[in-house]
């Protein structure tokens, strides 16, 4: 950690050998100097030999990925953080904006990134035409910059939830009365390539915390989004693919949601 950063980027990790090496040279390519803390948990693909050789530290922790990100952040020094997950690919400005918003606005306590995706085949392309109509919608982003203090506050990530932890933070940093701000750059997810037999087992994987989520006070309403009228009026060719899509992961949140959860499971991948 160069003298001087204020920023720590952290990126949990389990077996991410084919997009790990892409994601943490994004955040070395930013243009503000950043610390660089890598949570991995088990992986046996070589995901921490790659790390090491972009990581200013590469820590152990598990089971799941709310406990690696609150290892993380506790473990860096930077007063703002920054949560990557390791198929993802930031563009070079976003640090430096977030570093900026936060100068100008002390009552700011976290931004968000606007996500895009890319990937192979028929329904990734579905799935980046469904991402480009999420952004700039309240209800479908979550902040993935805080203030420490606000980390601090709120106490990070629920590790009794293994997915929506994302939105329940968010959710909750809202409802401590924290202002959320967005930077201009975005970051880009890897979907690689999208089978309807992947949607579906990663989908009931995350149905497993669903009532979970929905049992808590500051949740989210579900499902009323109007990013399908967006998506069909700017890209009516992809709806076909995207029903499919969207059908297989319904009815995997569905299996999911009858199923314990059990934050000692963990999707690889």
């Amino acid at each position: 950690m160069t003298a001087g950063t204020r920023v720590t980027v952290v990126v949990p990790t389990r077996d991410s050998g084919r997009t790990i090496g892409r994601c943490l040279a994004s955040v070395r390519e930013q243009t503000v100097p950043v610390e660089l803390i890598v949570v991995d948990n088990a992986s046996g693909d070589g995901t921490p030999e790659i790390a090491a050789g972009y990581a200013d530290r590469v820590l152990d922790a598990g089971p799941e990925r709310s406990a690696q990100r609150n290892r993380g952040w506790r473990a860096g020094r930077g007063a703002i953080v920054a949560f990557v997950d390791s198929d993802m690919v930031l563009e070079p400005g976003v640090i430096e904006q977030a570093v900026a918003l936060f100068d100008a606005d002390p009552g700011l306590g976290a931004l968000v990134i606007p996500e895009l995706s890319f990937g192979r085949g028929l329904f990734a392309a579905c799935r980046a035409a469904e991402k480009r109509s999420y952004v700039g919608d309240a209800s479908v982003e979550a902040a993935r910059i805080f203030r420490r203090s606000l980390l601090d506050a709120t106490g990070g990530y629920d590790e009794d939830l293994s997915a929506f932890e994302d939105w329940d933070l968010a959710d909750r940093a809202a409802a401590s009365g924290a202002r959320v701000g967005r930077v201009e750059a975005r970051v880009w997810h890897d979907e690689g390539r999208i089978t309807l037999r992947a949607a579906y087992r990663k989908r009931r994987y995350y149905g497993r915390w669903l009532p979970v989520y929905r049992g808590r006070a500051t949740a989210r309403p579900l499902g009323r989004s109007r990013a399908a009228l967006r998506l069909a009026l700017c890209a009516p060719w992809c709806l076909p693919g995207l029903a499919l899509l969207k059908a297989a992961e319904a009815a995997g949140l569905v299996a999911g949601a009858r199923d314990p959860a059990r934050p000692s499971d963990t999707l690889r991948g």
